[in-house]
C-alpha cells in the first residue's frame, strides 16, 4: 500500500516535470518568435511618450528582449491554462470541475478586459499628467527600460484587479462571504483599495487614483455579483 502511493506520489512529479517542461519550452519558442515582430510593436508601445533614450550600451537591446518574453508569455497563456487544467483535473470532484470551467474562462477575460483598460485608457492619461511637468527648463528623457516596465506594471496591474468582482463570486459561491458582509464593510474596503492602489503602481497620486477609482466601481459591481450568486445559493424565496 505505501509502494503503491510513493508510486502514485512519483508519477505525478514526473507529470508535473514534464508539464512544466513543455510549458517552458513553448513560451521560450513564442518569445523568440515574438522577438522577430519586437520592432513593429514598440512604436506603438511608445506612443503616449514619444521618442526614448537608453543610457547604457545593452539597454535597448534587453528591454527588446524583455518585450519579447512577455509578449512570448501572453501569447502562451492559453497553453500554460491548459497545462495547469490537465495537471489538476484528476485530483478534483464534479462540482469543483465546474467551478473551474466557469471561472477560468471567465478570469482570463476579464485579466485581458483589465490589462486593455490600463493600457489604453490609464496609462495615455498618466503619461499625459506626468508629462506636463516638463518645461523649458526641465525637459523628460525617459529611459526605454524604466518606461517598458512602467508600462508593464501597470497593464499587469489592471489585469489583475479586475479579477475583483470574480474573486467576490467566488468566495461567495463557497459560502466563505456573503453581500451584507460586503456592504457592511466598504469603508475598510476603500483604505484597503487605495492601499492597495498605492502598492501596485508607480509613486503618484494620480496614477494610484487612477487605479483606485476603477477598484471602487469593480467591488460595488463585485457586491452585484454577491447578491446574485447569493440568491441562487438560497432560491428566491429566502434571499433577502
Amino acid at each position: 500500500m505505501q509502494k503503491n502511493k510513493r508510486l502514485t506520489l512519483v508519477e505525478h512529479l514526473e507529470e508535473l516535470r514534464s508539464r512544466l517542461a513543455k510549458s517552458a519550452i513553448f513560451v521560450v519558442v513564442a518569445s523568440c518568435l515574438f522577438y522577430g515582430v519586437v520592432g513593429y510593436i514598440l512604436p506603438h508601445l511608445t506612443r503616449p511618450v514619444g521618442r526614448l533614450v537608453f543610457i547604457a550600451p545593452h539597454e535597448a537591446f534587453v528591454t527588446n528582449i524583455k518585450i519579447a518574453f512577455f509578449g512570448g508569455l501572453f501569447i502562451s497563456l492559453p497553453f500554460l491554462i491548459l497545462q495547469i487544467w490537465q495537471f489538476v483535473k484528476s485530483g478534483l470532484k464534479t462540482n469543483e470541475k465546474n467551478y473551474v470551467l466557469l471561472f477560468g474562462p471567465l478570469s482570463f477575460l476579464f485579466f485581458l478586459a483589465g490589462s486593455a483598460f490600463g493600457y489604453f485608457i490609464i496609462v495615455p492619461i498618466g503619461m499625459k499628467f506626468l508629462l506636463s511637468f516638463s518645461t523649458d527648463i526641465v525637459t523628460p528623457m525617459i529611459a526605454i527600460s524604466r518606461y517598458v516596465s512602467f508600462l508593464g506594471v501597470l497593464t499587469f496591474a489592471f489585469g489583475l484587479v479586475f479579477e475583483l468582482p470574480l474573486i467576490v463570486l467566488f468566495l461567495t459561491k463557497i459560502g466563505i462571504t456573503t453581500p451584507q458582509f460586503l456592504a457592511a464593510r466598504r469603508r475598510e474596503a476603500i483604505v484597503l483599495i487605495f492601499i492597495s492602489a498605492a502598492v501596485l503602481t508607480p509613486p503618484d497620486i494620480i496614477t494610484q487614483c487612477l487605479m483606485a477609482l476603477p477598484l471602487l466601481i469593480l467591488y460595488e459591481i463585485g457586491i452585484i455579483f454577491s447578491k446574485l450568486a447569493y440568491r441562487s445559493k438560497r432560491g428566491p424565496d429566502k434571499a433577502p
